[in-house]
């Protein structure tokens, strides 16, 4: 397609226009970029490009004429981006500005500088693969992706914004979304029902009547916000419904204007340009597994809630230019061999390189020869492995995979002519580009393997995972070594249960379920036992949830659903549910006994995310595992087994029957695929579920501007984030007299700290619910609830598996209070402190709030009081979250172990330097003082220099308005 220069051309003279199948269209063009600078893009990594056309198509527009409904952009420190209600846009843009990449007119700011400009694009196209010190970018996502548990927070903050507003005098309506966005309601369902007829109808009747009030509020901001589109529950799990329906891998703005929304209304979007561009599509989600979009060549990680809120109000997101670490895939993966194997033997590797930070981006023979779902499951776990994404770029495969799963022709024809243009799109043999670090994989390497039972990268070859979890046994019953066993009654009888045992055996998630092969491979080996006359051990509860209906549909037109409904394995629903610890209740009397008895139970699923007791309350050992080992285990019905050499069952006359009897061929699997695989499917799915449940359709919704909080809601309730909010900020201060609340260890994930699973009736949100009439059995879930902050800050720490140092051993949300030394709840403690105005601050070790991007767990943190988190290293995510709500993450020094300090807990803590002024990484002075006596005499001082991870001008910003939404709020109201 041809490449044509114009009069006004942009910076560089590289705003080009192509023609493309579907007309003409303007392109920031990397070549002319190339030709105009003497620089050399092809030596570029793939998503450092993507990055580079970014910057270009952003660069010297003025942020008043940026391109969505008037986006408002905070700039660099001292830049100044900020609207007064119903303020007009600003004169002084520069040439060309009006006609850039969607640029309207509307609430804008007084003139202001560039958020991007001419040495930010030379910045990234001199990128040095080995810098250490990397500059800032101010980059424009394309859209973002909500899923309910942390997309209702969201619309939540947006309707306090609003409510903020008016009470300032200002329109509320300057608050909405300036860029697309989609919520996709998937972690709500629960498995109530598994393993009988009209399980799947059954539970989504009981999820509309357990969240009818979120619902309800997420239907007022569909109707409400210009840019939000809901996507119905049902439908399946955000990264799912984005690889196979709402990504296009190349953005279309003019096409962008009119959107079929879920209801089946038309829904005008605001802010078509009047120059059509077309650009690489770009997505940052506020579910960490948004990575898995990297598998279609879409450049997209996740962030937080916190963070998201920030891009939908027009501030651009803020990182500095990543480094890029290649990992060079060789080799065929075997028969035995899966792609769950390869992500879990990837995990592990790159969990031991040190990638956390830094872009991943797979490239070599290998690479080219994985599917496009292989390639997705790969990116969906990049969290696990610590990289912000796990990139795969463009290629035939790619455009394959669009054509498959129903994109029209005119979409494919983009993709594959844009990238070409572009250098986007990587051929076979292409040469490599520079990166900072090769790793090298031999595909044929991967063994079959599961990861557990407590992190994602504890891989075991299979072989060897009843070895491993009797060496695990005594950790996980708490020092317990001999094993022990219950009998509990089933339906059929009682049964002996014993350490090991697998009560959860679930195929979910969007990492596999994703996956056609894997999803195939399980309905084969279904079939296959169920012709050998094998059956799931009574004590196991089955259940299939997948990531999307057109997984129920090539499973039930390829004849494999039926043999996996036999087993067990009918559809639950459509959503994240045993992965998010939506699992359901056990069987019997199981759960009640495990307690008591200390046993050890085992959950088996296909998820991405084993973290203590997240799963479930009871079951102290996760497993994650492919599709078709899922099925297997339940057959086994233990994990202290090894099923390359035990028989797994025996077939009705008494013969055992091997994991080899059962396990499908690469060549069947392959052969199922062709004809299962349509795009008529995927589109007549799609088209069906995006219209949701009569239930859904009927709905009543709220109306008007403001959302009207009811005072009385347990699930959504006018969050205290901006209560005695100043348009000035206050002046920073240092920390005096702070108290230590948590005293923590390694790898405390955000799970830990804001777990999304049961509610127990005794902890203090379950205290709160029941003050406010709310019975137990309708207690939902802490993700279900997260519109109300009443019952997640409660629920912060709250995890039964937390360990707290300060807790004498004691597992779950426990501290001690000092000076009255009583160990209390978590929440208890902080509020006596916050009664008495002492600050507190946590103590961490290595990679402090792994996983989830939750925003609550920051929230929660700050609601408590926490002033200042001090921990060994941090986790991307978390790390920005706490900085977006105003809580100081510091870094102890290189070499200093948290656990070498000797913490009790009854020390007093001052943090100084931040009173004369911040910057990024600065250092500052951790005065620790020992005990509560002050006349006491000795050596009782620890003093250390601890760098403050504010990495950017922007976190310092941030930090300084108190968090992002202050921030925000302080721009939209022109202070």
């Amino acid at each position: 397609m041809a490449v044509r220069g114009e009069e006004n051309a942009g910076p560089f003279g590289a705003w080009m226009t192509m023609d493309l199948p579907e007309g003409s269209a303007r392109i920031a063009d990397l070549g002319a970029l190339a030709r105009a600078t003497g620089r050399d893009v092809g030596r570029l990594p793939y998503s450092i490009r993507v990055l580079l056309e970014n910057a270009l198509r952003h660069c010297g527009r003025d942020a008043a004429l940026d391109r969505r409904c008037g986006r408002n952009i905070a700039g660099r420190q001292g830049v100044v981006a900020a609207a007064a209600p119903g303020a007009s846009a600003a004169a002084g843009a520069p040439a060309g500005a009006a006609t850039g990449p969607g640029a309207t007119t509307g609430p804008s700011a007084a003139a202001v500088s560039p958020v991007v400009d001419e040495a930010d694009v030379i910045g990234i196209l001199d990128w040095d693969p080995a810098a250490a010190r990397r500059p800032e970018l101010a980059f424009m996502p394309a859209r973002v992706l909500l899923q309910d548990f942390t997309g209702v927070p969201c619309v939540v903050d947006l309707a306090a914004l609003r409510s903020a507003v008016a009470r300032l005098g200002g329109d509320p309506t300057i608050i909405d979304p300036s860029v697309p966005v989609d919520l996709v309601i998937d972690h709500s369902v629960q498995v109530d029902h598994a393993g009988v007829p009209e399980a799947c109808r059954r539970n989504m009747e009981l999820e509309m009547e357990r969240n009818a009030e979120r619902y309800a509020l997420l239907r007022w901001a569909q109707g409400e916000f210009a840019n939000l589109r809901v996507v119905p529950p049902g439908t399946g799990i955000c990264h799912q419904v984005n690889l196979e329906y709402l990504a296009e891998v190349v953005g279309d703005a003019g096409a962008r204007a009119a959107d079929q929304v879920g209801t089946g209304e038309r829904a005008v979007r605001p802010g078509a340009p009047a120059v059509r561009w077309v650009y690489p599509d770009t997505v940052i989600g506020t579910d960490s597994h948004t990575t898995m979009i990297n598998g279609l060549g879409v450049l997209g990680w996740g962030v937080g809630g916190i963070e998201a809120e920030a891009v939908m109000l027009g501030q651009p997101y803020f990182m500095l230019v990543p480094q890029v670490v290649g990992v060079r895939l060789v080799g065929r993966l075997t028969a035995e061999a899966t792609a769950t194997d390869l992500v879990l033997a990837l995990t592990e590797l790159l969990r031991g390189v040190g990638v956390v930070g830094r872009f991943v981006e797979y490239f070599g023979p290998g690479a080219e020869a994985l599917t496009t779902a292989d390639r997705a499951t790969v990116a969906n776990m990049a969290p696990e492995y610590g990289a912000t994404c796990g990139f795969f770029p463009v290629d035939g495969e790619t455009v394959a995979y669009l054509r498959q799963t129903g994109r029209s022709d005119a979409v494919c024809a983009r993709v594959e002519a844009y990238c070409r243009a572009q250098a986007l799109f990587r051929e076979p043999g292409s040469e490599d580009p520079e990166y900072s670090q090769v790793v090298e994989f031999d595909l044929g390497d991967v063994r079959p393997s599961l990861a557990g039972p407590r992190r994602p990268q504890q891989r075991v070859s299979l072989e060897e995972v009843g070895t491993r979890f009797r060496h695990d046994l005594p950790g996980l019953s708490q020092g317990r070594v001999d094993p022990t066993w219950v009998k509990v009654e089933f339906d059929g009888g009682r049964e002996i249960v014993r350490d090991g045992h697998v009560v959860i055996a679930s195929v979910t998630s969007c990492t596999n379920t994703s996956n056609p092969a894997l999803m195939l491979a399980a309905g084969l080996l279904a079939r296959r036992a169920r012709e050998l006359g094998l059956a799931p051990k009574p004590w196991v509860r089955t259940s299939l949830a997948p990531g999307s209906r057109a997984v129920a549909r090539y499973l039930d037109e390829a004849g494999l659903l039926e043999p996996l409904e036999a087993l067990g394995f009918g559809v639950v629903g459509y959503g994240c549910a045993t992965c998010i610890g939506n699992s359901g209740p056990l069987p019997g009397g199981l759960e009640r006994a495990a307690g008591e008895q200390r046993l050890v139970v085992a959950a088996v699923l296909s998820g991405n995310r084993n973290f203590e007791a997240r799963i479930h309350p009871a079951v102290r050992a996760n497993y994650l595992a492919s599709p078709p080992l899922v099925v297997a285990y339940a057959l086994a019905g233990t994990v202290d087994i090894d099923l390359t050499t035990e028989p797994l069952g025996t077939r009705p006359d008494g013969r055992p029957v091997y994991l080899s009897d059962l396990w499908p061929s690469t060549d069947a699997v392959d052969q199922m695929a062709a004809a299962a695989l349509r795009p008529e499917l995927f589109r007549s799915e799609y088209e069906a579920a995006v219209e949701g449940s009569e239930a859904w359709r009927r709905m009543a919704a709220p109306r008007g501007g403001l959302y009207a909080w009811q005072q009385d809601s347990t699930y959504v309730k006018e969050p205290p984030f901006l209560e005695g909010f100043d348009l000035q900020p206050a002046p920073p201060a240092d920390v005096r007299g702070a108290r230590i609340l948590a005293i923590l260890g390694d790898s405390v994930t955000t799970d830990h700290i804001s777990p999304a699973g049961a509610i127990a009736r005794m902890s203090p949100a379950g205290r709160y619910l029941v003050e406010q009439g709310v019975d137990s059995m309708d207690f939902n879930t802490y993700g279900a609830r997260r519109g109300s902050h009443e019952v997640l800050l409660r629920g912060t720490f709250a995890n039964s598996r937390l360990r707290n140092e300060m807790a004498d051993g004691r597992e779950g949300g426990w501290t001690r209070h000092y000076p009255t030394r009583e160990v209390l709840s978590i929440y208890d403690a902080a509020m006596r402190y916050q009664a008495d105005q002492v600050p507190l601050v946590i103590f961490a070790g290595k990679e402090y709030g792994t996983g989830s991007s939750r925003d609550w767990a920051a929230k929660g943190t700050a609601l408590l009081g926490v002033r200042v988190v001090i921990a060994e290293s941090f986790e991307r995510i978390h790390r920005s979250n706490l900085v977006g709500m105003g809580v100081l993450p510091l870094e102890l020094p290189n070499g200093c172990v948290m656990r070498e300090l000797g913490l009790s807990g009854d020390e007093s803590v001052d943090i100084e330097g931040m009173e004369a002024g911040l910057s990024p990484g600065m250092a500052l002075q951790v005065r620790i003082r020992r005990g509560d006596d002050e006349t006491a005499l000795g050596d009782r001082r620890i003093t250390l220099e601890c760098r403050a991870r504010l990495d950017s001008s922007v976190d310092v910003e941030y930090y300084l308005h108190g968090g992002v939404l202050p921030r925000v709020l302080r721009l939209k109201l022109g202070a």
